[in-house]
């Protein structure tokens, strides 16, 4: 039988039920509606249950997702999406290169000039300060070495990762997962994730093999090719329909896939019925923006923005935003990671549940000397209300590792990779921006990234195959690449 993961009503309800109680609406009525008739809690780990709902129980779901979409919540004006909104929240937000800000209305003599509203498309940005091929291509591959370190223990929890890390001597770890030497017991109660295990051993790997944490970064490499950094959210939709294969998508993203596919325009594709659009798929999905406007927060956070709303909204855009910024301050190699993390959070409204988990991890990891004291106060605090790829979580992790790592390479995808949650995504992001600070391939170490072979497998677009190196001249055209002036007609 086939269950489509990420997309069942009797699936959805329950994440949905989760986020309304996290954003201060009371869904409890509707959650008794729910359990009375027979429904069941979300699944903990997989994305779809192991049997289907009944046709009755099924339109149920549909209703009751519908009716707590429309209970009100109370953190809205304190957590928008609007990007207006959240820059009138920002008091700190950072001051645009020049000619990178807001196109302005022209206005009578003597008045005050203002923003453009509602302009079909953004406006355009300067050119970027300049940043070498090498340290994008260390961002590539610090991603990649993340992403890869991090998969074969995504989904397990944090228990699990601590004792077959341990039990082959590798904690924290310092290089990649083995099965080699470790009891069936163990690895029969912990699993590895059974979809990456062929690729992302240490004894398997050959090559960087596909993961959605490195489709993204392609796709937007894809969209400023065919739109430059001027794109709008509408064609962030036109790639995916035309270069992202639906089974290659997950969560939030699946569910604007789905969207666009019955009619919905951007930004109600990431709003009708996806419980999942505070989760961290626009995270993953940042890099290439902040890659792309090196010294240049503000742009980055807009662009990362006009991305993240076509699938996210509040939490799940904030942290693509709060991404983007850490990623172009270390873009220039002219700060350290405290600074880089300082500035992403100008671009988070600061009364923000984000804003305030990324204070926090920030704190823990400057007060202990020990990760695993931070990562178990992160998760006695997050995990009993949050899913385990919830962006709010998750961002908190990355701010924490990068912190605690003071930017170091392998302490930082190793801080990332061993706190739990998405393990994969976490690694990618915490080394793309580990990798900037590095400033080129030579300085990441070499039993890192000789098993990559300069080689990354998709099935986005004609990248299958290509090398980093490769990526990293690709990436650095679109970078240089001058907008065209705004029109103001």
């Amino acid at each position: 039988m086939l269950r489509l993961t990420w997309v069942q009503p009797e699936d959805l309800i329950g994440h949905e039920l989760r986020q309304a109680a996290q954003d201060g609406r009371d869904p409890s009525a509707i959650a008794a509606r729910w359990r009375a008739a027979g429904g069941c809690e979300a699944p903990t780990r997989a994305g779809a249950s192991s049997r289907p709902a009944s046709p009755c129980l099924r339109l149920l779901a549909e209703d009751l997702l519908d009716e707590l979409a429309a209970l009100p919540s109370p953190l809205a004006d304190a957590e928008p999406t609007d990007l207006d909104r959240i820059r009138a929240l920002c008091p700190d937000w950072p001051t645009p290169r020049p000619s990178s800000g807001p196109a302005t209305a022209p206005s009578r003599p003597g008045a005050v000039s203002r923003p453009v509203a509602a302009t079909p498309r953004p406006a355009a940005m300067s050119r970027p300060a300049a940043m070498s091929r090498a340290r994008l291509e260390a961002a590539w591959l610090g991603r990649a070495v993340g992403c890869l370190l991090g998969k074969p223990v995504e989904k397990l929890p944090l228990t699990g990762i601590r004792r077959l890390a341990k039990a082959t001597g590798n904690w924290p770890p310092t290089t990649y997962f083995t099965a080699r030497g470790l009891p069936e017991d163990l690895t029969g109660a912990y699993p590895w994730n059974r979809r990456s295990a062929p690729t992302s051993l240490a004894e398997n790997i050959d090559g960087m093999p596909e993961d959605d944490d490195l489709n993204y970064p392609l796709l937007g490499l894809l969209l400023l090719q065919r739109h430059g950094r001027a794109f709008t959210t509408a064609d962030v939709a036109r790639v995916w329909l035309d270069e992202l294969p639906a089974g290659r998508t997950f969560t939030a993203e699946r569910l604007a896939y789905r969207n666009l596919l019955t009619g919905l325009e951007p930004p109600h594709t990431a709003r009708h019925r996806n419980p999942f659009r505070e989760w961290i798929g626009a995270l993953i999905r940042a890099d290439v923006h902040g890659w792309t406007n090196p010294g240049d927060p503000a742009a980055a956070a807009g662009q990362a923005h006009r991305d993240a709303t076509l699938t996210h909204t509040a939490s799940g855009v904030h942290a693509a935003m709060f991404a983007a910024a850490v990623i172009a301050t270390a873009a220039t190699g002219a700060h350290d990671v405290h600074a880089c993390l300082r500035a992403g959070l100008t671009v988070v409204p600061p009364g923000s549940r984000l804003a305030e988990a990324v204070r926090h991890a920030v704190h823990l990891a400057e007060t202990h000397a020990d990760f695993d004291t931070v990562v178990d106060a992160l998760h006695a605090r997050h995990s009993p209300t949050h899913h385990w790829v919830h962006a709010v979580p998750n961002t908190a992790l990355i701010a924490a590792a990068l912190t605690h790592a003071d930017g170091d390479f392998t302490g930082s995808v190793s801080r990332a990779v061993s706190g739990g949650w998405d393990t994969d995504s976490n690694g990618a992001t915490a080394g793309s921006v580990a990798g900037l600070l590095a400033g080129c391939p030579a300085a990441l170490p070499e039993h890192w990234t000789a098993p990559l072979k300069n080689r990354l497998a998709t099935s986005v677009g004609d990248f299958d195959g290509t090398g980093f190196d490769a990526l990293a001249h690709l990436t650095h055209r679109e970078a240089t690449r001058p907008c065209p002036s705004p029109s103001l007609a």
